[in-house]
């Protein structure tokens, strides 16, 4: 009797956990691995070879439901950005987590029109809005490197009322500073991944 009742339990358990790790696919792809393939260390930071297969699952995870944003840490969304920004075609520093001047990601894209972007991430909850002294900040980064030629805060929330109505950074926007809200920034990895 002993040995059925051991294998009715443990095929039991055995479907149990198969049940489980088929559940929880969906939340593994957003969290395991690197997003991005690092190539080297260059001066400003780890120079992006390439996007991995898991970040172009979370963009299309992202793109159907914007929820899912606020369910990955601030790090991996840094990485989102870079892994965004190489398949736009430009080449990607990922800054390193402190000392970075302000600057979290860094795209380049050389020859005719050529631009360096220095990209700000602010993965917030939502209602939690990107301030007024945030986006000085960031202009000031972008003043003070001289091979700039713009600067892009992205976040997964929204940013301040009124920001727009403020003189100084009024006329440094969309050229030379963008604000790339939530709802943007979904379009635009959504975009990506068609």
């Amino acid at each position: 009797m002993r040995p059925a009742l051991y294998t009715i339990l443990f095929s039991n358990r055995r479907k149990t956990v198969a049940q489980e790790i088929a559940k929880g696919r969906d939340i593994a792809t957003l969290t395991l691995g690197s997003l991005i393939i690092p190539d080297k260390l260059v001066l400003e930071g780890i120079l992006v070879k390439s996007y991995a297969d898991v970040w172009v699952e979370i963009a299309t995870q992202l793109g159907a439901d914007w929820s899912l944003a606020f369910q990955i840490a601030p790090e991996k969304w840094e990485e989102i950005i870079a892994g965004a920004f190489n398949k736009s075609g430009y080449s990607v520093t990922l800054t390193p987590r402190s000392g970075d001047h302000g600057r979290d990601v860094i795209a380049v894209k050389d020859g005719v029109g050529s631009m360096r972007i220095l990209g700000s991430v602010k993965a917030y909850a939502p209602g939690h809005l990107v301030d007024r002294a945030h986006v000085h900040e960031m202009l000031g980064v972008v003043s003070g490197d001289q091979k700039a030629t713009k600067g892009i805060i992205t976040t997964t929330s929204d940013f301040a009322p009124k920001l727009l109505t403020d003189e100084g950074l009024a006329r440094s926007i969309p050229y030379r500073l963008e604000l790339m809200n939530g709802a943007k920034l979904q379009e635009w990895l959504s975009g990506l991944v068609k």
